[in-house]
C-alpha cells in the first residue's frame, strides 16, 4: 500500500522504510493547555496545568535539534494560550516544515490571521453539526457554531484546513450531512470518528465525488479496518514512537492517543528522551497493551504494518 495515499502528510513509504531513533523527527506534538472555552460532551479534558513558555522553547529546543519536520500545538485549546504565535514563529524561523495548530475554531478570525502571519500552514478545526442548535449541543456551548463555520470558510481559502469530527449518539443521525457539511465549506479534508467511548461503529455511505476530494475521508470510510484497535495479524510493535512524540506537563508519550486515554509517559522530559522511547519500542507489545490494543487508530497500524518488513528493530540503533 502507498501510505501517501492515505492522506496524512505525515505518513510515507520513504518514512516508514527509513525510520529509526537518529532519523529526523516527523511529528511531535505539544500540548499547551487545559483550559478550553467548549465543552463538548465527549471530551474527558487534561489533568495537569499550562506550560511555561520558557518550558515549550526547551522542548522545542530539543526537536529542533533532533531535525523536527512537523509540528502540532494543541491542547485543551491552544488559542487561550497567550504566547502560542511566538513559538509558532519560533518554529517558522527553524525551519519547520508543517506548523499545525488544533482548534475548535472559535477564536476571532484575527487571531487565526495573526497565526497564519506567524508561520501556522495547517488548521484542523473540530465541526461535529451541520446546524447550529445541534452544535450548541456537540461543544456544550451557545452561539458558537456560526462563528466557528465563518472561520473555516475564511481559513480554507488561505491555507490546509482539515475538519476533526466526532460523532456519538447525539449527532449520528446528522453526520452525513454534517460531512456533506463540511465539505462545502472548502475544507481539504475530513477525519471522521466515532468519540472512544461510542466504539468502531462506521456504517454511513457517502457520495463518491466527495469522497474524490478527501482522501482521508476516503480512506476511512472505503476500508475495511476498523477506525480503532489492533488485530492478532496486526504488527505488534510501533514504529512511530521512534520519530514522533507527545509532550504533555513535563512527561513525553508514546502518542497523542496513549496520553488522552490516561496511560503511563515514557519518562520526563530531558535530552535522554529519544533513547527512552527506542527502550520502550524494543520492550513494547502493543497488542499486550489493552490501550493500544483498543484505542490504535487504523492510520497508525497501516503504518506499522507497512513498515514492518523494513525493520529489524534490534538493529535499529
Amino acid at each position: 500500500m502507498k501510505l501517501e495515499n492515505i492522506g496524512f502528510y505525515t505518513l510515507s513509504n520513504y518514512r516508514a522504510r527509513q525510520t529509526s531513533v537518529k532519523s529526523p523527527l516527523w511529528r511531535c506534538e505539544l500540548l499547551l493547555t487545559n483550559k478550553c472555552n467548549f465543552h463538548c460532551p465527549y471530551c474527558r479534558g487534561l489533568a495537569g496545568q499550562d506550560i511555561s513558555f520558557d518550558e515549550a522553547k526547551h522542548i522545542l529546543g530539543y526537536w529542533f535539534d533532533g531535525g523536527l519536520r512537523n509540528v502540532r500545538f494543541s491542547g485543551g485549546e491552544p488559542t487561550l494560550y497567550k504566547r502560542l504565535p511566538e513559538l509558532v514563529s519560533l518554529c517558522r524561523d527553524t525551519g519547520v516544515k508543517r506548523i499545525a495548530v488544533s482548534t475548535n475554531g472559535s477564536a476571532d478570525i484575527a487571531y487565526y490571521e495573526q497565526l497564519l502571519n506567524a508561520g501556522v500552514n495547517d488548521f484542523s478545526i473540530s465541526l461535529d453539526a451541520c446546524c447550529s442548535a445541534d452544535g450548541d449541543v456537540m461543544t456544550g456551548t451557545q452561539g458558537s457554531w456560526e462563528r466557528v463555520v465563518k472561520n473555516i470558510k475564511l481559513l480554507s481559502k488561505q491555507t490546509y484546513v482539515t475538519i476533526g469530527m466526532v460523532y456519538n449518539e447525539l449527532n449520528e443521525r446528522r453526520i452525513k450531512e454534517t460531512i456533506q457539511y463540511a465539505h462545502s465549506l472548502g475544507v481539504a479534508d475530513i477525519r471522521v470518528i466515532p468519540s472512544a467511548q461510542y466504539g468502531n461503529k462506521m456504517s454511513f455511505d457517502v457520495n463518491e465525488g466527495i469522497l474524490d476530494v478527501h482522501p482521508i475521508l476516503k480512506y476511512r470510510l472505503s476500508g475495511s479496518r476498523n477506525v480503532r484497535g489492533i488485530g492478532s495479524n496486526d504488527c505488534h510493535i510501533c514504529k512511530l514512537v521512534l520519530d514522533d512524540m507527545a509532550i504533555w506537563n513535563g512527561y513525553h508519550y508514546p502518542c497523542i492517543i496513549y496520553l488522552r486515554e490516561y496511560g503511563k509517559p515514557i519518562g520526563k522530559v530531558s535530552e535522554n528522551m529519544r533513547q527512552e522511547r527506542y527502550e520502550w519500542y524494543l520492550n513494547h507489545n502493543s497488542f499486550n497493551d489493552p490501550i493500544c490494543r483498543t484505542n490504535c487508530l487504523d492510520v497508525c497500524v497501516e503504518y506499522n504494518n507497512y513498515a514492518n518488513p523494513y525493520h529489524n528493530h534490534k538493529k535499529n540503533t
